[in-house]
């Protein structure tokens, strides 16, 4: 008779024990053991490590699989008590210890199968057994992962109302802690916000007197929100940097000409000059032309389309030299200067502070971000089966993705929404401006190296979202490659047919009505894949954070970044006072509920697992170990590398030092 010694390992969060039964099989080459009990008076309680013993009247041959099935005990015969396993540990007769990762929640409704933590490619799979838990492994994963539409032109979604609908393979240490503090209820109890009878503001320290809890930044933004040079860092290094370009020409939209800027150029300077030099950048929020506004509280709410021209001064200061409120140039659309009055400026400035809100909130962050994680997510798991290399490599980055998102698009952009209640966009405008974003969406927009060269932003200075994330991005880089190089040889990738699949999904669910956006066909070098999946790792890692977690920060302070505004755009020069840009802001409960939305996005998850740690182990051989370790250690250099540069600073930038950036969107 063979003796296997079990060790098995319960997860450390809250419910993750059970009091069901637990029953194992050893599937071996030649046999298998037959269900046996793992028999214990006290159940699998939260973080336990307990032993047990499992005999086999014969030699079942190498071991390939542990089965495990729950069942509720008699007494509990209706309740079925779930069952978080971390891992399973079989030592066999020979003294071999091995390795099967679980990291997932059981029910008495559904078996699970392990597989031991070695990567394998299908090519390698010569099992039979083996090759058909592959196959069913992924054929349950289909049932279980189905795509749905969200809007025709959007990227897909996963069929799924709530996060308990969610199979037990994404639901991690999911709890209802964190679906509770998924609620603007709980950021007005933490901010200790509280809804004045009036409606209206008195004066713009109303405002200030709204919040007590305030951070450095926010502190900051609003002792420099008017100033010139703090509108053009926030371009940068502000919540949204990815919008500004650099400018080649003029547009014929935006008829800006030498003598209306000359004032903010350096003497015996011209336009042109500065054009030439690289000194000019341009953004252009086109994608909100012709968008109607909403209603908030019975009352219209208006919509700009700006387009902003600015200056980086030999200083090395960005500021904006001229602003044009809509698409359309003409006498009811005029050219907005830093020589106007500064009620007149200050206006012009507000309108595209509101429309960086719109594009930051809506296509950089909800879009490129939390859709597209989705996207990526939903693929891997209908293609990608336990044991794949590119699994075990990924998995670690979709935690929470798939439960976050089914909760935003309840909270945020359904019909009754946030987005549907306090922002100018609303719900109508909103599906619309984000099918023009998803329609002009590329591959390299998606890939900071070539991002930054094709917006030409290379040379401007003090942009350290561009240094940080492109030092990440070759880090990321360099951890993915060594890991990919392992396992693939060109020729592997080419003919790895579930890669190829996950690909194929993902350009049909991700990019459903843009053919024209460059994405890869199809896999042919290591090289090539190394890219996409670090291009997929820094969206759901590197570029949520440098576009989510600054919110609050930069948001806080309303009139920094307005989500709806109650005047329309001024149609001519000399005829705004303060009292009128009180009037445009949004009012009071609007500012309240998007001041509480905006802190609770940039709040840590109690459980947040910072880019680089993985602590579940799912790949047992030393070189892929040997990497993680390697792409820590680059990860704490470039920590200390950050916070050095930002000693030096007034204002820090922090959103991509790595021990603030999560592994995956968790918030």
């Amino acid at each position: 008779m063979s003796k296997y010694t079990i060790r098995v390992f319960t997860g450390e969060v809250f419910g993750s024990g059970t009091s069901n039964r637990i029953y194992i099989n050893l599937i071996g080459t030649i046999s298998n053991s037959g269900y046996q009990q793992l028999k214990t008076l006290t159940g699998f309680w939260a973080g336990s490590e307990q032993t047990f013993t499992v005999h086999c009247k014969s030699d079942i041959g190498d071991l390939l699989l542990v089965e495990l099935e729950a069942k509720s005990p008699s007494y509990m015969e209706f309740i079925d008590d779930e069952w978080f396993c971390s891992k399973i540990i079989v030592t066999t007769p020979e003294g071999v210890s091995v390795l099967f990762p679980c990291y997932c929640w059981m029910s008495c409704s559904k078996k699970l199968f392990l597989r031991d933590a070695a990567a394998m490619l299908k090519a390698e799979d010569t099992a039979p057994v083996l090759l058909a838990h592959r196959h069913e492994n992924l054929k349950r994963r289909c049932q279980d992962f189905k795509w749905s539409i969200y809007a025709p032109g959007l990227p897909h979604i996963v069929l799924a109302e709530s996060p308990t609908e969610l199979p037990p393979e994404v639901r991690f240490s999911f709890t209802k802690d964190k679906e509770f503090r998924f609620t603007l209820g709980a950021a007005f109890m933490k901010l200790k916000l509280e809804c004045p009878v009036n409606n209206t503001w008195n004066s713009i320290e109303d405002i200030n007197g709204l919040l007590f809890e305030k951070t450095k930044t926010y502190e900051y933004v609003q002792k420099n929100w008017k100033k010139d040079d703090f509108f053009g860092y926030q371009f940068l290094n502000g919540v949204n940097p990815m919008m500004i370009k650099r400018c080649s020409e003029i547009p014929e939209n935006f008829p800006v000409t030498n003598d209306m800027v000359k004032s903010s150029l350096p003497k015996m300077s011209t336009l042109e000059k500065e054009i030439e030099k690289g000194n000019i950048f341009l953004c252009d929020y086109k994608r909100l032309s012709g968008l109607q506004g909403n209603e908030i509280h019975k009352k219209k709410q208006y919509l700009a389309a700006p387009l902003c021209l600015l200056f980086s001064t030999p200083q090395g200061k960005l500021i904006p030299i001229a602003i044009q409120l809509n698409q359309e140039p003409g006498a009811r659309n005029p050219i907005f200067l830093p020589s106007d009055s500064q009620t007149d400026w200050l206006l012009a400035k507000i309108f595209v502070r509101n429309a960086e809100f719109n594009e930051h909130e809506l296509n950089f962050h909800l879009l490129q971000t939390h859709l597209l994680g989705e996207v990526f997510t939903v693929a891997m798991m209908r293609n990608l089966p336990t044991c794949h290399p590119l699994f075990k490599l990924l998995v670690p980055h979709t935690r929470y993705n798939l439960q976050i998102n089914i909760m935003a698009r309840h909270l945020l952009v359904s019909v009754d929404g946030v987005f549907s209640q306090f922002t100018a966009i609303g719900n109508e405008s909103m599906t619309t401006f984000m099918k023009r974003a998803a329609s002009s969406l590329t591959y390299s927009s998606l890939c900071l190296p070539d991002n930054i060269k094709e917006r030409g932003v290379e040379k401007i200075p003090n942009y350290y979202y561009r240094d940080d994330g492109l030092a990440l991005w070759e880090i990321i880089f360099n951890f993915v490659h060594g890991i990919m190089s392992f396992y693939y040889t060109d020729e592997a990738v080419q003919n790895d047919k579930e890669l190829q699949a996950w690909l194929t999904e993902i350009l049909e669910n991700g990019i459903p009505e843009n053919n024209e956006a460059g994405f890869p066909k199809s896999f042919g070098t290591v090289e090539e894949l190394s890219k996409f999946v670090t291009m997929v790792i820094f969206t759901v890692s590197a570029q949520h954070a440098a576009v989510n977690n600054g919110q609050f920060d930069f948001g806080g302070w309303m009139p920094n970044f307005p989500s709806a505004l109650r005047c329309p755009p001024p149609s001519h020069k000399g005829e705004t006072t303060n009292d009128s840009i009180l009037t445009t802001l949004p009012d009071v409960k609007t500012t309240l509920n998007i001041m509480a939305v905006e802190y609770l996005l940039s709040q840590e998850s109690s459980d947040r697992y910072p880019l680089g740690y993985y602590p579940e182990v799912l790949f047992s051989e030393e070189t892929p170990q040997q990497l993680m370790a390697q792409f820590e250690k680059a990860l704490r250099i470039l920590e200390k590398k950050i916070e050095t540069r930002n000693k030096k600073l007034d204002l820090q930038y922090t959103y991509l030092n790595p021990k603030n950036v999560d592994n995956s969107i968790a918030i």
